[in-house]
């Protein structure tokens, strides 16, 4: 396990924030590059990449990332995103999906993807087959089109989804991927010993994306990240160890750009039902040295966040 100290962290930003920034994000691409070039040593027995993770913990960077790092060799891969096979609104009831303990749909369950039509698609593009990928419409909850794939030789099929490393949802297809876990690892450390965890990075990532970008309330936030924490605990967790490779992507900048969009917005925002979340990611932020998001790189992986 990785610790940071934030007075180091502090003192590396003020001596060169430009030279550190671009030395994080090479670090960080070497990483995936590393484990490209394994995924392409075993593409004749795994043709595909089942890539899982935490909410927020930029499994769709990554496998773009991976992609790029793929074709940097010589190998063409595509990404296929496995919310395109959730259940849609018109199928979506308790008996298809359980309710969680407050008798909601649990929306995080691996039942609200359509497992057959999932393990059945893994299977034909593993063999080269056609299929049609149904693109789901967050809006409508339905399939709003398809998008026709065959996988041609020595291509290799990306697909990403928090539910990527259940067995119960890949079927036997899954024996035919390399499997690929992402998270935030790294922790930082205050001089008091405090610690960052990394779920509380991964909250400032919603708060910053969801806030700028899905029009959320910090509130509304905060009540999500309860209900995610559930699920990556149920549904998550007890598969990462079948990953054939481990990616920590957690940014060592990343924190310090935070505070530079976030910190005095939800400062001021006093009206909480969640003032514990609010206090504890105020505590951090407010000890780091803030970074502008102006001088973050477009191949950074926070930009998934920050935009």
């Amino acid at each position: 396990m990785r610790f940071i100290n934030i007075s180091q962290l502090n003192k590396t930003i003020k001596n060169d924030a430009a030279a550190f920034i671009e030395k994080t994000n090479r670090d960080y691409t070497k990483k995936v590059g590393a484990v490209a070039s394994s995924i392409a040593d075993n593409i004749k027995e795994k043709p595909l990449v089942l890539l899982s993770g935490p909410s927020g913990s930029g499994k769709t960077t990554t496998a773009y990332r991976i992609k790029d790092a793929l074709g940097e060799i010589g190998i063409n891969s595509h990404i296929v995103s496995m919310d395109n096979y959730f259940i849609t609104n018109s199928k979506l009831d308790e008996k298809s999906v359980p309710r969680d303990e407050e008798g909601n749909i649990d929306l995080e369950s691996p039942y609200r993807v359509d497992i057959p039509l999932f393990q059945e698609q893994m299977k034909l593009m593993s063999e080269g087959q056609k299929v049609d990928i149904p693109v789901f419409d967050f809006v409508t909850q339905e399939h709003s089109s398809y998008i026709p794939l065959t996988r041609k030789k020595d291509e290799i099929i990306i697909i990403e989804g928090i539910h990527a490393l259940n067995p119960e949802v890949t079927g036997s297809t899954g024996e035919k991927a390399s499997c690929v876990y992402v998270s935030v690892r790294t922790r930082l450390k205050t001089d008091n010993g405090d610690i960052l965890h990394p779920s509380q990075v991964r909250l400032m990532r919603r708060l910053i994306r969801d806030r700028l970008f899905r029009g959320r309330s910090f509130d509304d936030i905060f009540a999500m990240f309860t209900s995610v924490q559930r699920g990556e605990n149920l549904y998550i967790m007890p598969h990462k160890y079948r990953a054939d490779y481990d990616v920590d992507t957690f940014i060592d900048y990343e924190a310090s750009v935070y505070k530079s969009i976030i910190y005095d917005e939800l400062k001021a925002y006093k009206e909480t039902a969640f003032p514990d979340l609010r206090k504890m990611t105020l505590r951090y932020l407010k000890e780091l040295e803030p970074i502008s998001a102006e001088l973050i790189p477009d191949n950074s992986l926070i930009k998934e966040f920050i935009g």
